[in-house]
């Protein structure tokens, strides 16, 4: 691949990681919308737990830290529910009772998470703090963001081969065999 000119970044990463078809996932790895191409990342359960608590923790000290304005302030508190939020309810989907449930929770993350990122970018639109500052956190959020969506897409896949299966088999009840 030395030498090689790629005419997108897409067709770049495609041919680093092997030229997955765009549609198909590879396994422990993450559809990013936003780039249209896979990436590499397995995270197991107890990583993300502390990925959240960390992103929690930094969002903990960002509201600590920011101007005593009525805005800032407002904003703040609502970027403080619910960022710390997102690992609360991860861990509530992790010792969900059912595929439902877990799913039910795992949306519940991924609205948080997405609620954050509004947040964030409030605080940086409305000049309370440079882009700058917070371009790490927006994208450790935006991680999480894709990492839950592809966990619940993945989920419901299996739920539909499930299903699928299931009605595909024949029962004949006065069967021995």
């Amino acid at each position: 691949m030395t030498g090689t000119v790629f005419k997108t970044v897409c067709e770049a990463v495609r041919a680093v990681l092997g030229r997955f078809d765009s549609d198909t996932p590879p396994p422990n790895r993450f559809w990013i919308l936003d780039f249209g191409f896979w990436i590499d990342f397995t995270v197991n359960e107890n990583e993300f737990k502390d990925r959240t608590k960390q992103i929690a923790l930094r969002v903990i000290r960002l509201v600590e830290a920011l101007p005593k304005t009525t805005s800032a302030q407002i904003i703040g508190k609502q970027l403080l529910r619910a960022a710390t939020s997102v690992g609360a309810n991860y861990r509530a989907a992790c010792r969900g009772k059912s595929e439902a449930d877990v799913m039910h929770k795992l949306s519940i993350v991924e609205e948080e998470a997405d609620e954050s990122l509004y947040w964030l970018e409030l605080l940086v639109e409305a000049n309370i703090i440079s882009e700058n500052k917070l371009a790490s956190l927006i994208q450790d959020t935006n991680e999480i963001v894709a990492m839950t969506v592809s966990s619940i897409k993945t989920l419901r896949i299996k739920r539909l081969a499930n299903q699928q299966i299931d009605q595909s088999k024949i029962q004949n009840l006065k069967s021995k065999i």
